[in-house]
């Protein structure tokens, strides 16, 4: 596989005109593990939630004792959120969830 096919694009909501290419495969890993994990609507969970909730489900392979998920569902998390597949809700902390 060549290193493009091995990389994704990835966008960011605090950067709208910034992206950067990461791993296809831990993205995906991560991506897999967060979103049944979020609810369907508003409030959502807090990040710390959805990371205490996918840490059981992400892939030994890619996140070995879930090392680097923080940054990984960070990452999977703004760019979710830049393509309009999550939100967060208006109140603090940070609560995410999926739109319909």
């Amino acid at each position: 596989m060549s290193d493009s096919a091995d990389r994704i694009e990835i966008e960011s909501i605090t950067s709208p005109h910034h992206t950067q290419r990461v791993n296809r495969a831990r993205y995906m890993a991560m991506r897999e593990a967060l979103l049944p994990v979020l609810p369907d609507g508003p409030p959502g969970i807090t990040v710390a939630e959805a990371k205490d909730a996918l840490l059981k489900h992400l892939s030994e392979e890619h996140f070995p004792g879930g090392e680097k998920a923080g940054w990984w569902l960070k990452a999977v998390q703004l760019d979710l959120e830049a393509k309009g597949v999550i939100a967060r809700g208006t109140a603090k902390p940070v609560r995410l969830f999926r739109r319909a």
